[in-house]
């Protein structure tokens, strides 16, 4: 008997068992311009080209990061794949683009079907949350290079906007408002430190319930990041919104100013937002200086519009009938691209 690619560590009966059951899951997020289905070796899109006249494609990828250590020490791995949409939708709201479509690649040491169809299905959770279309993907098996039972994921989406409705921060002047959506924790960034503080500095386990959290520690950690588009892309399509940006690594003090024109700054007032009680632990477990904090998680903002004052109220309304709860954070002033707190 000679050596087979299944001896190697490769099962490919076991990936088409894994692309069989994640079909479905694929079929819910279908949405107009989705052309033919899995199986092709790329996946097919038309661009309505009535509802966009002079389109620009708008691109982002992104991957969960260290988060993914909390999915393997919990056995929970359905809110990875919302995050690993989540990064990339967020990123292209921001420039005023609707997400279209999104494909993902998950790379595994051996492939479970089951584990593999829970990441798809949050994947298909997170597309259906931002009304776009999973076309694609790819499932490697890759022995040798990651444990039994873990993984890599990354994902990649694709939007579109109207060249005269991009959003750059080009209009954003002295005196406009920021406008803060909360996050729903720690989202996707700043696990490495907190899994430092919390999990071997404090000697907390994922299955312990916390006081202060209310739940326990993994629930809390998993927890997936909140997708805006729904929420925010009527705004843009209203002529309300200068700019946004989505509050991932580096913390409002460093992704704020990548929307900022020259000639301005930011005053963010931090007592006009609660900060959720993650951060607030993390903080006091692992004694962290309060500019690591603000510099490596959201600390309760995930998504941050700039408008003129005038279109707050009209905003604030739309954000509300959507779910969304919104509050003003700061306001823009004369400066160099400085974030800085009152």
């Amino acid at each position: 008997m000679g050596i087979t690619y299944k001896d190697a560590g490769v099962d490919i009966s076991a990936g088409n068992r894994a692309v069989e059951r994640m079909k479905a899951h694929v079929a819910r997020t279908a949405r107009p311009g989705v052309m033919g289905g899995l199986g092709g070796f790329g996946g097919l899109f038309a661009l309505d080209i009535k509802k966009y006249t002079d389109p620009v494609l708008v691109s982002g990828t992104d991957g969960v990061g260290t988060k993914l250590r909390v999915a393997f020490l919990t056995g929970v791995h359905r809110s990875i794949g919302i995050d690993a949409v989540a990064m990339c939708v967020n990123d292209i709201l921001v420039q005023g683009a609707e997400p279209l479509f999104f494909l993902d690649y998950l790379a595994v040491g051996k492939l479970d079907p089951g584990q593999a169809e829970e990441i798809v299905r949050g994947v298909a959770d997170g597309c259906c949350q931002a009304g776009c279309a999973l076309i694609g993907g790819e499932t490697a098996e890759m022995p040798g290079f990651y444990p039994v039972g873990e993984y890599d994921v990354a994902g990649f989406a694709v939007g579109v906007a109207n060249r005269d409705k991009l959003i750059d921060g080009s209009e954003i002047v002295p005196g406009d408002l920021l406008l803060g959506l909360p996050s729903s924790g720690l989202h996707s960034n700043g696990y490495s430190l907190a899994r430092k503080v919390l999990l071997e500095a404090a000697g907390y386990t994922v299955d312990q319930v916390v006081p202060e959290l209310g739940r326990s520690l993994g629930e809390e950690l998993l927890e997936p990041t909140r997708i805006y588009v729904k929420q925010v892309l009527p705004l843009v399509e209203a002529g309300l919104v200068k700019g946004m940006a989505h509050i991932t690594g580096g913390g409002l003090v460093e992704n704020l100013p990548r929307v900022f024109p020259e000639g301005v700054g930011a005053v963010l007032e931090r007592s006009a937002w609660q900060v959720p009680a993650v951060f607030k632990l993390i903080q006091a477990k692992g004694q962290v200086p309060e500019e690591d904090m603000l510099r490596t998680f959201n600390m309760g903002i995930g998504l941050v519009l700039v408008l003129d004052s005038k279109d707050l109220a009209q905003a604030q309304e739309m954000l509300s009938a959507s779910g969304q709860p919104s509050m003003v954070i700061g306001r823009m002033e004369q400066g160099t691209g400085q974030v800085r707190f009152v």
